[in-house]
């Protein structure tokens, strides 16, 4: 299977290009957008025009930096992806590629600066080689099947390439007579994930030469291996690393198998030895997920993300050494409450940089690895995503509540940035932005909260606005300065309204006790932190207090759902996304089995089981009864994680009881909303279902 969601996506994207028919008219190349503004209010219009950076590149030499931008067309309802080019001062941008195919996972060759990617030749994805001013460009590879991501070594004379492997047999060889059939015979756990069914094949590494003119079919080194690397499905090639001499890999890899798969967390980082062919598990014994390895420059020490409990995703991610002559592991981050991310050297072997959560925001942080000794890099209200060093000088990319992903150039002693990418500049001068800001509100149990307030494009103090809840998702899951392209605090506010976002308990950022108060309390003290939040803001004299909404998705649509049967008058109106409904059945019906185990503390039938009965207790479906608010329901139909029949059962229960309620279903989409009609869609229905109960003059 794809072990990438956004490569799984933009395949899918880039092969309907193809499969047209040929005998009409192409389609206009889809490029940068510069739309008309109406006025200086975002629009769901101008939020799909922005470029989307991504996948940004140092150059060996630490003067180039290479990036790709993915732009959407409304009108073809698919996207196009370019790379770019450009000094790491932001001088002599150059767009090196101009075709409807779309390319990425674009890399540096190590020896010779020439730039490989990935692109459809025709029907496969191959990898292709150019100079960095997009000239000479030419096919590398042929590959069977095609190629997931490749990387090469240090040395650029071999590189590792993923591609999928058939293993399990499949409803094709057990029937091969039978075509046309579509059924799937499953006799274990673990046959869905997210958004794709098991299909019998697996992403695994290959190892094979390269001598500047072609790639070579591989050597898989994990030989009839049911297992995937990068780890699915939102893994990637952080997870696969060369060693400096180019003579051993280091992947992660989780190896179980159905229901002892899904029950479990426990991947492991093993080791590769390209000369001998064997490999050696370097983190046995360490029961949670062991990832994302990263080899010293002189080769002698590993680094990696370490979680220490089973079954939880949301553990603090660890960061371990080990010694590869002596065996030694070292924690390095033990007095660091928070999860580093984004491993990558500053000098020969003594300082690594990275990015971490902490309160509400992503900065970047450096290390030494002897001391231990961590210094914040930079601060402010802002998230950065990546971090590279290029000289003497940090590259960086950067998003914030009001502005889309750019690339920044950060001075490494003091953290001042500046842009260097201006990919939407010409956008976001004609717009007037909201104002944000962050409050900190007492909660129930007498801690402070930092919560954001989003306040609508020339915001005026003197009137009186409607005010939405918003509730994060997760339930672990960071709620800070991030950009999104469906729950977009930018155009919530420009919609007309003040946006209150609490980091309730269980949100990643605030150090790991504050995370871990939601396992097994769903339905408690984070309901409370909610509710404490939209009391105390709405008593802002710019705030109509009988105007209030609350919206969320995933374990923001269970909050809603649990806020419908429990907000005791607080609310006019709800929106629940992908959110469950009955928690009993979703135990049943979900993907990832650890997840339900560690959230709720065990199945629905432990009736012995204080931990499992006290989170079941608290599912919305045993509050249905008290539903009496206008409710928006939405959901996708290839949604794995949260089944849309959780949707449908909240849809159907409210109906039934005669509250005011839509349903909007997505057959095409999943647990998110990705292709541009769709998103529009989902944002002029999320707007017109709140100002027609929240607005000033409600129409009936």
């Amino acid at each position: 299977m794809r072990n990438l969601i956004i490569l799984s996506l933009i395949t899918g994207l880039l092969l309907s290009c193809q499969n047209g028919d040929k005998n009409k008219t192409e389609a206009a190349l889809i490029t940068k957008n510069n739309p008309e503004l109406a006025s200086d209010i975002m629009t769901p219009e101008i939020l799909w025009s922005f470029g989307r950076l991504s996948d940004v590149q140092v150059s060996p030499s630490g003067n180039k930096v290479l990036y790709g931008v993915t732009y959407y067309s409304i009108e073809q309802n698919k996207s196009n992806r370019e790379l770019f080019v450009m000094n790491t001062d932001g001088s002599d941008k150059v767009q090196m590629t101009k075709t409807p195919k779309s390319e990425f996972n674009a890399v540096w060759h190590p020896a010779s600066e020439k730039i490989v990617f990935l692109s459809p030749a025709p029907d496969d994805l191959q990898a292709w080689i150019m100079n960095p001013d997009g000239s000479g460009k030419k096919q590398l590879s042929d590959i069977k099947g095609g190629i997931n991501t490749l990387a090469f070594a240090p040395s650029g004379d071999k590189l590792y390439y993923t591609k999928d492997v058939k293993i399990d047999r499949t409803r094709e060889d057990i029937y091969p007579d039978l075509p046309k059939s579509d059924a799937r015979i499953i006799t274990d756990l673990m046959y869905r994930h997210w958004d794709t069914w098991e299909d019998g094949a697996y992403s695994h590494i290959f190892i094979t030469d390269f001598d500047g003119r072609i790639i070579p079919e591989g050597k898989d080194i994990m030989p009839g291996e049911p297992y995937d690397t990068p780890l699915m499905p939102f893994g990637g090639p952080e997870e696969i690393s060369w060693s400096p001499d180019g003579k051993s890999i280091a992947y992660t890899c989780k190896k179980l198998k159905g229901i002892d798969y899904t029950l479990s967390t426990n991947s492991d980082i093993y080791l590769y030895d390209l000369e001998t062919g064997e490999t050696k598990n370097l983190t046995g014994g360490m029961p949670g997920y062991d990832r994302a390895p990263l080899f010293s420059p002189d080769g002698k020490k590993l680094y990696w993300l370490s979680m220490e409990r089973a079954g939880f995703e949301a553990d603090k991610d660890r960061l371990f050494e080990l010694n590869l002559e002596t065996g030694e592991k070292r924690y390095l981050t033990e007095d660091f409450d928070h999860s580093p991310s984004g491993l990558v050297w500053a000098d020969v072997g003594n300082t690594l940089y990275f990015v971490a959560g902490v309160m509400a925001t992503f900065q970047i942080y450096k290390i030494d690895v002897t001391t231990k000794a961590i210094k914040a890099i930079t601060s402010g209200t802002h998230d950065y995503h990546s971090v590279a060093p290029a000289g003497e000088s940090l590259i960086a990319t950067r998003v914030d509540m009001t502005k889309p992903q750019e690339i920044y150039r950060v001075n490494a002693e003091t953290g001042i940035a500046e842009e260097i990418s201006f990919e939407n500049r010409h956008i976001l001068d004609k717009l007037t932005m909201p104002k944000v800001e962050m409050r900190w509100i007492t909660t129930t149990d007498n801690l402070e909260m930092p919560t954001w307030i989003i306040y609508p494009p020339h915001f005026d103090p003197e009137r009186t606005y409607p005010a939405l809840l918003y509730c994060e998702g997760g339930p672990q899951s960071p709620l800070s300065q991030f950009w999104s392209y469906r729950w977009n605090f930018s155009q919530m506010a420009s919609n007309g309204y003040i946006i209150v976002a609490p980091n309730r308990r269980g949100v990643l950022t605030l150090g790991q006790h504050w995370t871990d108060q939601i396992s097994k309390d769903n339905s408690g003290q984070a309901m409370r932190d909610l509710l404490r939040a939209i009391d105390v803001i709405k008593k802002e004299p710019f705030i109509d207090e009988n105007r209030l909404g609350a919206i969320g998705a995933s374990f923001g649509g269970y909050s809603v759902n649990w806020l419908a049967g429990n907000h005791e008058g607080r609310f006019k109106a709800f929106i629940s996304h992908c959110g469950v409904f009955n928690a009993e059945m979703e135990y049943m019906t979900t993907d990832e089995m650890f997840f339900d185990n560690w959230e709720k503390g065990g199945a629905p039938w432990e009736t012995d089981n204080t931990a499992a009965m006290k989170s079941y207790a608290g599912s919305p479906h045993k509050f249905v009864q008290n539903w009496n608010t206008p409710i928006l329901i939405i959901h996708g139909e290839h949604d794995y994680r949260i089944p849309y029949t959780q949707g449908l059962a909240a849809f159907n229960s409210a109906q039934l009881l005669g509250v005011p309620s839509k349903l909007l279903f997505f057959p095409s989409e999943t647990h998110w909303v990705l292709s541009p009609q769709n998103g529009i869609l989902w944002q002029r229905e999320f707007r017109s279902w709140l100002d027609h109960w929240l607005g000033e003059v409600r129409q009936e």
